[in-house]
């Protein structure tokens, strides 16, 4: 059976089951590490249970990444931006130490994470596009879609959408962010304290490269291979 977790980023029925993920959870103060790690991974508060479940790929391949569709209105700067901020973010995820790597492929290849841009203003949910978890799905900035199996918690795909109203100097800092949501660390943070410190960050999008905290996370998650 699988499970469908969404997740919203900014403005800040699948074939089985789908649960709606709770995008943020709201703390006070900077965390330990085990509680910033079940936070983002599980949802879970500060000595709380998880409220959602762990979520992981299979790490036997690099999973492959793919812009698959940039609608007309993005042409230009704005494609450029996207397909610059893409390279960065993948280049930035698999430094990062972490048993998992990206690799990004062309238009019409075989992917494991697609990404659309998309002419939507998300005053309305998105409609006619024949793709899997987009249509339907309401976005302002940008969504990731994650598809799992329920029984053991491995993802099957996802999905991450750009909106029109994501300015184009939060590129940076969305790409890294739904891209890192799209191995699994489907929850985000409010707290003061992590303001312009992790990609997590519910309230801002300054951070373009992964926190130490951040670091921590994705290496709990995906342990680095001996």
């Amino acid at each position: 059976m699988l499970r469908v977790l969404f997740f919203g980023l900014m403005l800040l029925a699948p074939p089985c089951a789908a649960a709606s993920a709770e995008d943020y959870v709201e703390t006070d103060g900077l965390l330990s590490d085990d509680d910033f790690y079940r936070l983002v991974a599980c949802a879970a508060p500060p000595g709380e249970p998880c409220r959602k479940s762990l979520v992981r790929w299979p790490v036997d391949r690099p999973l492959r990444v793919q812009l698959t569709q940039i609608d007309r209105v993005f042409l230009g700067g704005k494609q450029k931006r996207a397909r610059a901020a893409l390279v960065r973010a993948i280049k930035f995820i698999n430094r990062a130490g972490a048993g998992i790597t990206l690799q990004q492929v062309s238009a019409g290849a075989e992917a494991d994470i697609r990404i659309y841009l998309i002419d939507t203003d998300g005053e309305a949910p998105i409609d006619g596009t024949g793709i899997e978890g987009v249509d339907g799905a309401t976005v302002t900035g940008a969504r990731v879609i994650v598809w799992s199996r329920s029984e053991t918690g491995e993802i099957q795909r996802a999905r991450i959408i750009f909106g029109t109203r994501l300015h184009i100097r939060h590129y940076e800092s969305a790409m890294i962010e739904e891209l890192t949501q799209a191995l699994g660390l489907l929850t985000d943070i409010r707290n003061p304290a992590y303001l312009g410190a992790s990609i997590f960050s519910q309230d801002d999008n300054e951070s373009k490269d992964l926190g130490p905290q951040d670091l921590m996370a994705l290496r709990r998650h995906y342990p680095p291979q001996e």
